[in-house]
């Protein structure tokens, strides 16, 4: 009974061999438990934190948004010049091509106001009649400003407005001013120009815009047909049979988008008439004369403004405005404006074309005026 192994210790022997494999894959299942548990808490957690970050984004505006907010640009630039600048051109072509020059200019540099004022006695207060040849007096104001009313027109609205007209004989070969109210047909934008459509609808409905797109936007308000209206844009699915918007005030874009939304022109009968007869309700804060008798504007630093004007003389220069002017009792145009400036103090020239001076003088104000708003950032 002795010789060979008892069977209770075999048996004893088998199964301590059984618990030590089990051991073993429960183990290997702990471990790959816990490890489905991290990864499960992990997507839980980001799962939180994506459904906050959604919270936060709904309750309050996006980066993209605060930024618009304060995008907007609050304060505008006005230039004025005399319309006898043009009678210093040689032929119609190059009439047509200065007044062109001054609308570019204005654009690259965003003017907001062109005014076009008088000094040899022509009491232009409107663009109705035309021109009656070089060298004739009269006119030259009237064809400067349906030139630079024609060139700040979108494209698509420019038959509506501008009816066949001599002073316009040349403007199709002028160069485009490109700004961003000029828009294509398949460009999506918040802001459009468009104009009031004579077509009946339901009482209440509003009214149709042509804005220049392949359809055309319905407002909610009924305005007089041929008017040109500012449209904020609010629905342009292509499902849809008409796009949606409302209508907004022309300085909307500016004010609330910070775009530059073209010029508008005004007629003064001289050149006391460009600052007393100014369209905004505090008048211009700040007026501006160029002169090559003027202080160095290397030298000058402007103060803060809401409404910025910068006068520009003709051929002989303010002086002669003044003298033209009969409301005016002063002898140095100096005494009219806040600063009196130089804009390019080293010229090479004996004169600088008033074309010529609007482009130097815009560039030299252009990073004074930044300079200004960029200290009021906080």
């Amino acid at each position: 009974m002795s010789d060979g192994p008892s069977p209770k210790k075999k048996k004893l022997s088998v199964r301590e061999g059984e618990e030590k494999t089990d051991w073993k894959k429960r183990k290997a299942q702990k471990k790959e438990h816990k490890k489905r548990w991290k990864e499960e808490k992990l997507i839980k957690q980001l799962e939180k934190e994506r459904r906050m970050q959604e919270k936060e984004e709904g309750e309050q505006p996006s980066q993209e948004q605060q930024t618009k907010a304060k995008a907007g640009r609050k304060y505008t630039v006005s230039i004025a010049l005399p319309g006898s600048v043009l009678d210093n051109a040689q032929s119609p072509e190059l009439r047509t091509y200065l007044a062109g020059q001054v609308a570019r200019a204005c654009t690259v540099f965003c003017v907001d106001e062109v005014i076009v004022f008088d000094e040899s006695d022509e009491d232009a207060r409107t663009v109705e009649g035309e021109f009656k040849g070089i060298g004739k007096k009269g006119q030259a104001c009237v064809q400067m400003a349906r030139i630079l009313q024609y060139l700040e027109c979108p494209q698509y609205l420019r038959k509506v407005f501008f009816p066949k007209h001599h002073d316009l004989q040349f403007a199709g070969l002028l160069n485009p001013l490109d700004s961003p109210h000029h828009m294509r047909v398949d460009d999506k934008m918040e802001f459009r120009e468009g104009v009031v459509l004579d077509r009946p609808n339901k009482a209440g409905k509003g009214s149709f815009i042509d804005c220049g797109m392949r359809k055309e936007v319905q407002i909610d308000k009924q305005l007089q047909p041929g008017l040109r209206v500012t449209v904020r844009m609010k629905n342009q699915n292509a499902g849809n049979r008409v796009h949606k918007g409302v209508v907004v005030a022309p300085h909307v874009p500016r004010t609330e988008g910070g775009l530059y939304w073209g010029y508008s022109v005004r007629l003064a009968s001289s050149l006391s008439a460009v600052i007393t007869e100014c369209p905004f309700k505090d008048g211009y804060d700040l007026t501006i004369g160029t002169s090559e008798k003027g202080m160095n504007a290397d030298q000058t630093s402007l103060p803060p403004f809401k409404h910025m004007l910068v006068v520009f003389g003709g051929l002989q220069g303010l002086e002669a405005s003044v003298d033209a002017d009969p409301n005016l009792d002063v002898t140095d145009p100096g005494t009219l404006f806040d600063l009196y400036l130089n804009t390019c103090p080293t010229q090479g020239s004996r004169t600088i074309r008033t074309e010529e001076a609007i482009l130097i003088s815009l560039s030299s104000l252009r990073q004074k005026i930044a300079a200004v708003f960029s200290e009021q950032t906080p």
